[in-house]
């Protein structure tokens, strides 16, 4: 059931047992209220209302929906009804909330491919992870890129409608749904079919398959963008982060930085790969103060050359990090690059690199270094 379904048959079921008027749209912000909102417009700004199975229960709102009747101006006899009843139509229909972030997570997690998963530092709840599973199969994405019905028609439909509405995280969700494969799965000489076909040429058989698959390709490639670009308009921060590093797009990197909590290893490579190296200094600095000493030792080696004190505070952060950067720290590794497999063989090489020589800081500088990298030290913890 589509919960414009819903809303339709629940209003017409209140008009049926409350002896007043009721507004439909009231069941909107009943809706909302019944899972912890309190507007619809909140909702909608975070969430999507689909059908499915249930993970949140809304018997325990009864006494917030009782309370968001009175608000609306409906007497106590509609609210009692609201608080028993509503809760009850809601668990029969089976409508469930989704949190826009968990789905943006999941696809994000899933996409290991596209460089996502290495800096994902959040986990999603095992009971959340279960209930996104009805909408997201576990064997999305496919491998290569051609059709699959592995992600919910409901949960397409109701992030189309939520992106038409202006939701820069439901075009984000869409974005990453549509995203391409690895361009080394593509299966080769299949553009070479779409193209003939486009110029006229009559295809049957297994040629026409190949430009009919191409075809799907090109159109979801669009979606893709097409959506990815809708979420960066709209500010989604990490749709802008997607298009910098997808689409050599600097938007993310001309805007003021917010709290959103990002890999700050990762955006210093994609604004290092759009040759923005105040960027790269800036957000090397931020993973260094988070306790990454390969920022620490990148900033001492590129960055901070011409600020002794500062190199030495990394050096003594890093040390507290049970790191001595000062030391060398070579290594065997095969050809391949590889760490060496005495049980493998084979030629040896070495890898690594010598450690850090600084000249020394005067007594007041070394002090106020030991204690700039106590104080980032006790941050980190």
């Amino acid at each position: 059931m589509t919960i414009k379904a819903f809303v339709f048959e629940t209003h017409q079921y209140c008009q049926a047992h409350i002896a007043a008027p009721f507004k439909r749209t009231h069941i909107y912000e009943l809706l909302a209220t019944a899972f912890g909102y309190n507007s619809f417009a909140a909702l909608s700004s975070e969430s999507i209302l689909l059908p499915g199975e249930q993970v949140h229960s809304c018997i325990q709102q009864s006494k917030s929906l009782h309370k968001r009747c009175l608000d609306l101006g409906y007497p106590t006899a509609v609210a009692d009804f609201i608080a028993t009843q509503f809760p009850i139509l809601i668990e029969q229909k089976r409508i469930n909330i989704l949190l826009l972030s968990d789905l943006i997570l999941k696809l994000r997690q899933q996409l290991s491919y596209r460089g996502y998963s290495d800096w994902q530092e959040e986990d999603i709840d095992e009971s959340e992870d279960e209930n996104l599973e009805q909408w997201v199969d576990k064997d999305w994405p496919p491998f290569h890129d051609e059709p699959h019905d592995l992600i919910s028609q409901e949960l397409l439909k109701t992030l189309e409608d939520a992106a038409i509405s202006g939701n820069a995280s439901a075009h984000y969700a869409l974005a990453l749904i549509h995203s391409p494969v690895d361009v080394d799965e593509r299966s080769p000489g299949f553009d070479f079919w779409y193209n003939q076909e486009k110029s006229g040429r009559v295809l049957t058989g297994v040629e026409k398959e190949w430009a009919e698959q191409y075809a799907f390709t090109v159109v979801k490639d669009q979606k893709y963008e097409h959506h990815l670009r809708e979420a960066g308009r709209l500010g989604n921060e990490l749709a802008l982060i997607d298009l910098a590093d997808f689409f050599d797009d600097p938007t993310f990197f001309e805007q003021p930085r917010s709290g959103l909590n990002h890999d700050p290893l990762k955006v210093a490579e994609i604004a290092e790969k759009l040759d923005r190296y105040q960027d790269v200094h800036s957000w090397l600095t931020v993973a260094a103060e988070k306790g990454e000493t390969e920022a620490m030792l990148r900033l001492i080696e590129e960055f901070d050359q011409g600020n002794l004190q500062r190199c030495w505070t990394w050096i003594y952060l890093a040390q507290l990090l049970g790191t001595d950067l000062s030391k060398d720290d070579y290594y065997a590794i095969h050809e391949d690059g590889s760490d060496y497999d005495d049980d493998v063989g084979g030629p040896m090489y070495v890898d690594g690199r010598e450690g850090i020589r600084l000249k020394s800081l005067g007594k007041e500088e070394d002090v106020q270094a030991r204690l700039n990298a106590q104080e980032l030290f006790e941050a980190i913890q």
